[in-house]
């Protein structure tokens, strides 16, 4: 569980968001797109999960990228090279299901689409956990189209890689400073209307998703997102990780964390978020 590299990708006055690369060669060898591991920095701190961005089966490591928000987070984000995790757990969760959409697939009034045609939508730190998907769904043949949200040009995170993996690729800024000012979602209704997809994939803050799964609900395509409740132990044990799915109780961490985003029951997810937000910034302020 040692640091074996470490990348600042941003580093703003109020934004840090740093890269971690980590010698695990179990997870290394199992982890799948879509899934995560459970980590603690310190005997006496928390666990959190964080998504596996990337792994490599022959040298053992893994990758994680983190905003540095939280207790946990600002003490990972001190970590060097060189030195180790107290406690690291995983791969967790579903993996995402990964397979060519242009086979079989029939679009009812419109027939079967010759190729996979999938959208990718991320948000912030999200755009970390599109990266494996993104990949994965283009090694097996479908066509990518990449969509990335930032408040501004300096939070984007994993623009070159993603380009390179991608057939269509659109950046949108709050205030326009890179790419197209305005919001994913402007541009995910300008496809809708003008293509046909199978699939919408999409990462990131609840908001973006929530306004992801309107929209995709008007051209009725089925849409996939990654929920992050508030999680502790991982294993479904501890209950923190539940959201309403259809109208029934999931668990993020065994049932997901993916789920149908005409589904999930958003403004619950937004409220069970919110319930330890002062303590949080208490307890970051005292130890950091």
């Amino acid at each position: 569980m040692k640091i074996v590299d470490k990348r600042v990708l941003v580093d703003t006055q109020d934004t840090r968001v740093t890269e971690l690369k980590i010698l695990s060669p179990d997870i290394a060898r199992k982890a799948q797109p879509g899934q995560f591991v459970v980590i603690m920095a310190i005997k006496e701190g928390e666990r959190i999960p964080l998504t596996v961005v990337d792994a490599d089966k022959d040298k053992g490591t893994i990758i994680i990228i983190l905003q540095e928000l939280g207790l946990t987070t600002k003490l990972l984000g001190k970590l060097e090279i060189g030195d180790s995790l107290y406690a690291l757990v995983g791969p967790l969760g579903h993996a995402t299901e990964i397979k060519n959409y242009g086979f079989g697939y029939v679009k009812p009034n419109h027939g079967p689409l010759a190729c996979g045609r999938v959208i990718l939508v991320g948000g912030g730190v999200g755009i970390a956990e599109i990266y494996p998907v993104a990949k994965a769904l283009k090694k097996i043949g479908n066509q990518v189209t990449t969509i990335l949200g930032a408040r501004n040009k300096e939070l984007l995170i994993l623009e070159n890689e993603l380009k390179d993996t991608s057939d269509q690729f659109y950046i949108t800024t709050d205030d326009g400073s890179y790419g197209r000012k305005g919001f994913t979602t402007d541009v995910l209704d300008e496809l809708l209307k003008q293509d046909k997809y199978a699939i919408v994939y999409a990462v990131g803050p609840i908001p973006m998703m929530k306004k992801v799964a309107a929209v995709t609900r008007g051209y009725s395509v089925k849409t996939i997102v990654s929920l992050n409740p508030i999680m502790v132990d991982g294993t479904g044990m501890c209950g923190c990780c539940r959201v309403t799915v259809a109208g029934k109780t999931q668990f993020s961490c065994v049932d997901g964390p993916e789920f149908d985003g005409h589904l999930v029951d958003w403004e619950e997810l937004v409220k069970r978020n919110r319930v330890y937000t002062e303590q949080e910034k208490h307890i970051c302020r005292l130890a950091i």
